[in-house]
């Protein structure tokens, strides 16, 4: 490669380093920082504790709840929003015509706010809402959707599902589309079922696909704030008090910007062996059932 190519090079790489140290580097050198002082946001001075806020932190309920949350809501909206995603990609890929058009609809939830989004599902699910009306005095159920840790968990996952389903199809979508037909007719010559032409044939060349999805959907997990933030604060008794909702809540609410940069670099590290295991994982699943 010549000095003019390099430089080039480099010139069309600048954006993406200058956006990498501004918005990466410099904040992880401040946190990592912060992470070794008592911090109030408030004022001039730091005063330096070590190792002291990471120590405390390992010790503390919200950040053991942070943890245990985190894989809770993984269990509920990983397989949840993987299958409607297969369901929505497989409804599309049927379609004879207009797919483009149903796959932008179904996207339309991605490019929704999460506010928003949250501030309706808040007000559909309060005491005095229709569908509580109903499942009162039509069912005899009496369900506080918010105040009880398994289904605020459950509220929370859906609407987040609901979010990303679309997107996650988009991506499944592709996936089928780069499946053969000259495939599955050879299937249908051969008797082979739809049961059989899925699980042997589809699901095998659509894994690629698959492994995106669940990796993004895994990251999303350890992300999560705005709907927690909105419906339940972290309650009842922490039963969705993510890593993002206790930084929050000790850095704004607490005003212990140090203690909640030390979680911040605990839930970095956490995020990163999570999906770095998880990922090792589904690649050794694919590889030992020759899918990749």
């Amino acid at each position: 490669m010549s000095t003019k190519q390099g430089r080039m090079g480099w010139l069309f790489a600048s954006p993406y380093l200058i956006y990498a140290f501004v918005f990466f580097l410099i904040p992880l050198v401040w946190s990592l920082f912060l992470s070794v002082t008592d911090w109030n946001l408030i004022s001039p001075t730091f005063s330096f504790v070590g190792m002291e806020n990471y120590m405390e932190a390992f010790k503390s309920p919200g950040v053991q709840s942070a943890f245990w949350v985190t894989f809770k809501f993984m269990a509920v909206f990983v397989p949840m929003v993987v299958a409607s995603s297969i369901i929505v990609a497989l409804i599309v890929q049927g379609l004879p015509r207009f797919k483009g058009l149903f796959l932008i609809g179904f996207f339309l939830p991605y490019l929704a706010s999460g506010v928003v989004s949250s501030l309706i599902v808040k007000g559909l699910l309060s005491y005095n809402s229709p569908v509580n009306e109903f499942l009162r005095n039509s069912l005899g159920l009496d369900i506080n959707w918010l105040g009880s840790p398994f289904s605020a968990l459950f509220v929370v996952a859906v609407i987040i599902a609901w979010k990303f389903t679309g997107y996650y199809a988009l991506i499944l979508t592709s996936g089928f589309e780069s499946i053969g037909t000259e495939i599955y007719e050879a299937a249908m010559i051969d008797g082979v079922t739809p049961w059989q032409r899925f699980w042997k044939i589809t699901f095998p060349l659509l894994y690629p696909a698959l492994f995106t999805v669940l990796i993004l959907s895994i990251g999303v997990t350890f992300g999560i704030f705005t709907e927690v933030y909105q419906l339940t604060g972290g309650g009842p008794n922490f039963a969705t008090n993510t890593w993002q909702m206790e930084i929050f809540t000790r850095a704004f609410s607490n005003l212990q910007a140090g203690y909640a940069s030390a979680v911040a670099i605990i839930a970095s590290v956490v995020t990163f062996i999570s999906i770095f295991i998880i990922r090792k994982l589904l690649e050794m699943w694919g590889k030992r059932n020759g899918w990749n």
